[in-house]
């Protein structure tokens, strides 16, 4: 049929795209590294050396370590577990948000789409990264004193962890700064299906709206979404390192790529590697993801390249 043509004719477009596939490499090379990174690391990310602080490379330490005597290589490895974790479950939230928020109010319009407007309209006057931050460092006191009182009633002994908090402030943050821009789209998506005569005819047999908008209206403005969350990966794992740098993300012992940056940044001239090899990694793999990001574009839509 004309979509199984459609399809197969983005795939070879994306195929023939030599950077996409370049950057297809990158990530594949960093999602791998992410879920195996554990196994194929020489050396326990957390182990401290004091006897090999700030040591170069060496037959031990391929890329050396850092100043506290932990092995660079296998914090850099479990730096792509922490930014592909934070990016998945980033994405994942905010397009749940966004996509519901912005059905409905396509699909219900009135109060609840200008309601919904203009919560995006308030989020889109702030800078992600500075609403980020804010959210992160005034959400911390609430978050950790609330499960603290859940810690008392459940027992449950994670719920106090820095890590464990460290990860749920930074996916509420970075969901919150992402949500918005998908919640727009689709509900400019909606506002046109809504219309269409395949819509109209499921109302007038007494479809219920929840299903209208689940069956109908949701997978027929999800590609431009899907469009979306391959071009924005590169940005949120920016976006999660920066926060790291500053001390608002994931903090040691976990690692992370801003806050190795951070770490070694003072003394970044008498070891300069400390800083160049979390930083050049993070480069890499915001590259690769805007790469395969902009060939998903390029392959679903054919229209924009040749204008």
């Amino acid at each position: 049929d004309e979509a199984g043509i459609e399809d197969l004719m983005a795939d070879e477009r994306l195929i023939r795209n030599r950077t996409a596939m370049f950057g297809l490499v990158i990530c594949t090379a960093i999602i791998f590294t992410a879920i195996f990174g554990s196994i194929l690391a020489p050396k326990d990310y957390l182990r401290t050396n004091i006897s090999n602080i700030a040591g170069g490379p060496s037959a031990e330490y391929w890329l050396g370590t850092d100043l506290v005597g932990r092995d660079v290589l296998s914090r850099l490895m479990h730096g792509a577990r922490t930014a592909v974790f934070a990016a998945t479950i980033t994405v994942v939230l905010g397009n749940i948000i966004g996509i519901t928020a912005g059905a409905l109010a396509g699909y219900l319009r009135g109060v609840l789409d200008d309601i919904i407007m203009r919560i995006t309209d308030i989020l889109f006057s702030f800078p992600d990264f500075l609403f980020a931050a804010f959210l992160s460092a005034s959400l911390r006191a609430p978050v950790v004193k609330a499960l603290g009182q859940l810690k008392q009633k459940t027992g449950w002994e994670f719920l106090d962890q820095t890590i464990f908090i460290d990860y749920m402030i930074l996916f509420g943050a970075l969901a919150m700064v992402n949500w918005s821009g998908v919640a727009r789209l689709v509900r400019g998506q909606v506002l046109s299906l809504r219309e269409q005569d395949f819509v109209r005819a499921e109302i007038a047999l007494g479809m219920p709206t929840w299903l209208v908008i689940r069956k109908h209206l949701i997978p027929n403005s999800i590609a431009p979404v899907v469009v979306g969350i391959s071009g924005g990966i590169g940005g949120v794992l920016l976006l999660e390192s920066s926060l790291s740098f500053l001390g608002l993300g994931i903090q040691p012992p976990a690692a992370s790529w801003g806050d190795m940056i951070n770490t070694a940044l003072p003394l970044w001239r008498l070891h300069p590697w400390l800083v160049l090899l979390p930083g050049g990694t993070l480069a890499i793999a915001v590259f690769g993801f805007n790469y395969l990001g902009d060939g998903v574009n390029d392959a679903l839509n054919p229209r924009q390249i040749q204008r």
